[in-house]
């Protein structure tokens, strides 16, 4: 009974895998397009935001808005956020100071830097290294 049980199931899950592999294309072009809608919508709120507060504010809005996202699709649309509404934002006096230079590859110095700067927040989720990254990036273009 238990062998037709499993049988049954990975039979189920082959068909399910099957049917996936084929319709691919089309799951991929709506994934595509509802991500550039989300993209677009995250990018004008932070130029939105950006052209009203200073760089240090939409750091900070964004970590509060980012803090426990869990999600990969979170921490990328907060990362869309601070990158635009860093473009838009008021220069705020030491925002760049302390800030290590951005490296392709980050130094244990730089990935502890952002790391405690999350830590000593509270701020939960891992994605808070990637936003902290965003502000080396940020700096590094200065």
């Amino acid at each position: 009974m238990l062998k037709k049980s499993l049988l049954i199931f990975f039979l189920l899950l082959l068909i399910a895998a099957v049917y996936g592999w084929m319709n691919r294309e089309s799951w991929l072009a709506g994934f595509n397009q509802e991500r550039a809608l989300t993209t677009a919508k995250f990018k004008q709120e932070g130029e939105s935001v950006g052209k009203t507060v200073g760089q240090q504010d939409c750091l900070d809005i964004t970590l509060k808005q980012f803090d426990g996202c869990l999600s990969y699709s979170c921490t990328v649309n907060q990362g869309v956020f601070l990158k635009a509404c860093l473009s838009q934002a008021k220069q705020t006096q030491g925002f760049c100071d302390g800030v290590p230079e951005y490296r392709e590859k980050p130094t244990e110095d730089d990935k502890n830097w952002a790391k405690y700067y999350c830590w000593d927040r509270n701020i939960r989720g891992e994605g808070c290294r990637f936003l902290m990254k965003q502000q080396k990036y940020f700096c590094s273009q200065q």
